[in-house]
């Protein structure tokens, strides 16, 4: 089924038949078929079993097909049995007609559209012949899309939607990934959705409707509340490949301590078709069966689209109440809430989150739409940062609020849960790249208008506007434009969420205090060693002129200055066994031969974060292939065929001479077929090493992956996720820590003891684990199933190592990772770009992390001068923290995350600044009206 589609495949009609349509034989079918299914369900000790089959076995006797005159007697003996009824305690389905559409999988975007149509009007023409007939429908952009494509159907499902026939649920605009998209998108998700509700059927939903997903974030229920949403209905939990989950009714608490309530279907299926032995399994299936008498029951052919037939509502009306069976009834999801709500005193609680244990290759499978999807959030981010800035600071600017809604709407669509993860076919994935192109290119034009509107200055010659859109100052090595498309790099320091003027270049002088350090290529005894100076920023280390004078003599900028090898001016950590060294000041690599890194100090401590006698960045090959799902599972059992990639001695090079910047690069060949580069990068003042790596891959059924053996021992490893982080284990004590094998994880994970502990940062990854005390990053499979070409090619990402001192919050960790996924920008401008640095935003608290800058999109707010804010605590604490804005801010008012303002959420400004109080990873949102403008 999952096999890549053959496009040429045809098919031949070789015959078409008219018939007539008699309702009274199909109801004696359904009427038999339902006796025998409950005679085998209730099984040979149930005497309710031996009534259903003795009444089918009487309808057989005085049915004779030639005689439609003997159908009322067989009705009637079927009537008798169903209509004796069961007991008041019986359990109730609550059964809802649903009909899960993949927005795309196993075909693309364009025939979703047809597929929606198809089963919709199917559903339109059951409610017209069923009015107690309830359909539930989700993803408002399966609707947006009939909306223009089939107005006149449309129009039948506002109708149905006033009757209370057709109720859309869900609250989002596609039923997306639960652990891919970022908190923010996942917000969008809702916010998109909930406004398309309202605006077309008058109301949003209140539970958020998501069968089909590959895990669940534990920021989720913070996120639904904030949305306005308390109940959460999924079916994917019922996978599990190793644990059974141990509820099918349950509250569960997010990493805030936020509240759902969660129910999933018992039958297993969002898909049923209202046979009996759905019925009993929904039951007897059912683990909170007796704190609670209610269970869901979804039914409609699924995935594909298609959704309820008649014949289904037939089976699931005659068994409304009979005796031995639970009763049926048919449902809306705001009727099983309010039943599950009422039995809900006795419900057990969940915390943290809802781990999937199958479908893991979809953290890796399809690099590159994984690194589409962080880079176009990231350009979204960046470009409502500075057109919320521009609209503050110019009056003629408009913001491009259309545009933003059209990208963040591909880019939402991209996240469907069979898109994001890789498990869709080719057409599919090629539409997706599509869409991160179209993002890229209006997103860049969008980010030189803001930019070309903050600077507004007079003509002149064209100006480069060094902005940072993150809400801390920094000072980094950035490589600037020169004519005819060279870069140069300076040192520039840009204030938070600001922008500075391009630096004037760099001398020595103005950068002491500084430490010098080198890159140094150790070579044999008989061979000068060239030692390249860097400059290194140190808290902890001042130098002399002396030294520079020194420094200065071995060579600055890669002028390529001899060292003689004599000991007495060799740089003291020269060896002579073809490895390279980097040092900075912060941080000691040093790296082997071939690209291999055999140490990695803390130099201000001379602490090791590589084990004693292994190697980090080492990459390793494992045979990948699962039991049955090719794109979406690595089985546990492909860590057993680990085989480390051994490179050549002597491909080690130095890259970057010196100055600002030093580098290494090598060269590995991983299989006959497939080879990587990798420049290994040390900047002037940063505290974590990066690995820019470009791999052309051309395997089947392999999983590529790097490691690094820390020196560092802990029971737990900690994972970024949505707006926070949580802890995973690093051993297998448990089959519920066997399980988590491997996961998923946003920008960074952590292994921290005591003290000290090291990170691993990346800029387009999501796929990771660490067992023991070796982190490990995936990087790249080759799944043939659905999509043969998945990851075949050209891939280019960079990760980053960084050890630290103390726990990572207060090394600044979270930060570091947000640096290498949000680099400085130098944008061009049509004229001379400002003289002076500037800042819009800047928090107090380093736990406390601005997330978004954007304009106001409901309420009166949006047809106004507005910014919406949104803010998270990020280290687990308790903090106050004060926000500092240089805009001019009218109103400061508390909002939800769908942007309403809370009665009470009136703030105070004092002196341009506001005061925020949050608990451990709470979201907040923040409407700011600015002053009109001057005339």
């Amino acid at each position: 089924m999952i096999a890549a589609p053959d496009p040429e495949k045809t098919f031949q009609l070789s015959r078409a038949e008219l018939a007539v349509f008699h309702r009274d034989v199909h109801k004696l079918l359904v009427d038999l078929e339902l006796l025998l299914g409950i005679a085998k369900g209730l099984g040979e000790d149930n005497q309710r079993s031996f009534q259903a089959l003795y009444t089918a076995n009487q309808m057989v006797n005085v049915c004779d097909p030639a005689r439609p005159e003997t159908f009322p007697v067989a009705q009637a003996l079927a009537s008798k049995f169903f209509g004796q009824r069961g007991g008041e305690s019986q359990h109730t389905i609550h059964a809802i007609g649903h009909c899960h559409i993949d927005t795309a999988w196993l075909w693309p975007f364009k025939e979703t559209i047809r597929k929606c149509a198809r089963s919709w009007v199917t559903a339109v023409q059951l409610m017209e012949q069923n009015p107690e007939f309830i359909f539930a429908c989700s993803q408002a952009q399966q609707l947006e899309w009939v909306k223009s494509h089939y107005p006149g159907l449309h129009a039948q499902l506002q109708e149905f939607a006033c009757r209370g026939q057709f109720v859309p649920v869900g609250g989002t605009w596609v039923e997306m990934d639960g652990n891919l998209p970022s908190g923010e998108a996942m917000v969008r998700q809702f916010l998109q959705g909930q406004n398309f509700f309202l605006q077309e059927f008058g109301k949003m939903c209140t539970e958020f409707w998501l069968p089909d997903t590959f895990g669940y974030s534990a920021q989720l229920p913070q996120i639904m509340r904030g949305c306005g949403i308390r109940h959460f209905l999924t079916q994917k939990l019922s996978w599990n490949l190793v644990n059974s989950f141990p509820h099918h009714t349950f509250f569960w608490e997010g990493l805030d301590g936020s509240h759902v309530l969660v129910h999933f279907p018992p039958g297993d299926s969002y898909g049923m078709q209202g046979n009996v032995d759905e019925v009993l399994k929904t039951v007897t299936n059912n683990r909170d069966k007796g704190r609670t008498n209610h269970s869901a029951f979804l039914f409609g052919f699924g995935d594909g689209g298609g959704g309820p037939t008649q014949t289904m509502l037939d089976r699931l009306t005659r068994l409304r109440d009979t005796d031995g069976l639970p009763r049926v009834q048919l449902s809306s999801p705001k009727q099983l809430f309010s039943a599950l709500e009422s039995d809900s005193g006795q419900l057990c609680t969940w915390v943290g989150e809802l781990f999937l244990e199958l479908h893991n290759g979809t953290y890796t499978t399809h690099a590159q739409i994984k690194k589409g999807n962080r880079e176009c959030e990231r350009i979204l981010h960046d470009v409502e940062l500075l057109s919320s800035l521009a609209l503050a600071r110019s009056t003629q600017f408009l913001y491009p609020a259309a545009q933003l809604q059209h990208l963040w709407r591909l880019l939402l669509l991209n996240q469907f849960h069979d898109v994001v993860t890789g498990s869709c076919i080719q057409l599919v994935a090629e539409d997706a790249m599509c869409h991160y192109a179209d993002i890229r290119s209006h997103g860049n034009a969008l980010l030189s208008t803001a930019a070309t509107a903050l600077c507004a200055g007079e003509p002149g010659p064209e100006g480069l506007l060094i902005v940072n859109t993150l809400p801390w100052k920094r000072t980094e090595v950035l490589a600037l434009p020169k004519p005819g498309g060279a870069h140069s790099l300076a040192l520039v320091t840009v204030p938070s969420m600001g922008y500075a003027p391009v630096p004037a270049p760099i001398s020595l002088q103005p950068l002491l205090p500084q430490q010098p350090v080198f890159v140094v290529q150790e070579v044999s005894p008989s061979r000068s060693c060239r030692a390249r100076a860097v400059l290194g920023c140190s808290n902890n280390l001042e130098i002399l002129s002396s030294d520079l004078e020194q420094v200065a003599r071995w060579g600055l900028g890669g002028d390529g200055g001899e060292v003689p090898t004599d000991s007495a001016s060799r740089p003291p950590f020269t060896k002579t066994d073809g490895s390279v060294t980097l040092d900075n000041g912060i941080i000691r690599v040093r790296l082997d031969p071939t690209g291999r890194l055999t140490s990695l100090v803390l130099v201000a401590s001379g602490r090791e974060a590589i084990a004693e006698g292994a190697v980090g960045n080492q990459f390793v090959l494992f045979d990948d292939v699962p039991l049955y799902w090719d794109a979406w599972d690595v089985m546990d059992y492909h860590l057993e065929t680990r085989k480390p990639v051994l490179g050549q001695a002597g491909t080690l090079a130095v890259g970057t001479e010196g100055g600002l910047r030093g580098s290494a690069w090598f060269l590995l060949q991983l299989t006959p077929n497939s080879r990587l580069s990798q420049e290994v990068v040390l900047d002037v003042g940063c505290p974590y090493v990066r690995f820019h790596t470009e791999v052309h891959w051309h395997e089947a059924h392999k999983f590529l992956k790097v490691e690094f053996p820390a020196r560092v021992r802990c029971p737990q490893a900690t994972y970024e996720i949505q707006f926070g982080h949580l802890q995973r284990p690093t051993h297998y004590n448990t089959s519920w820590d066997w399980a988590r094998f491997e996961v998923w994880a946003h920008r960074w994970v952590d292994l921290s003891e005591h003290g000290f502990g090291l990170a691993l940062l990346n800029d387009c990854k999501y796929g990771a684990s660490v067992r023991g005390s070796v982190l490990s990053l995936s990087l790249l499979r080759a799944p043939k199933a659905p999509d043969a070409t998945a990851d075949v090619g050209r891939h280019e990402f960079t990760y980053a190592l960084m050890p630290h001192k103390g726990s990572f919050q207060d090394a600044g960790v979270i930060r570091a990772a947000y640096s290498l996924n949000f680099p400085l920008l130098a944008l061009p401008v049509p004229g001379p770009a400002p003289a002076t640095s500037w800042s819009a935003f800047s928090v107090s608290s380093p736990a406390v992390m601005l997330e978004t800058v954007k304009q106001a999109e409901t309420g009166p707010e949006s047809q106004s001068r507005a910014l919406v804010l949104r803010l998270y605590e990020a280290h687990g604490s308790h903090v106050d923290s004060w926000l500092h804005t240089s805009l001019p801010v009218q109103e400061a008012i508390l909002c939800d995350l769908l942007e309403r303002r809370d009665p009470a959420g009136h703030l105070p400004l004092q002196d341009n600044r506001l005061k925020l109080t949050f608990s451990p990873f709470q979201v907040q949102s923040l409407l700011l009206v600015l002053q009109p403008p001057e005339n």
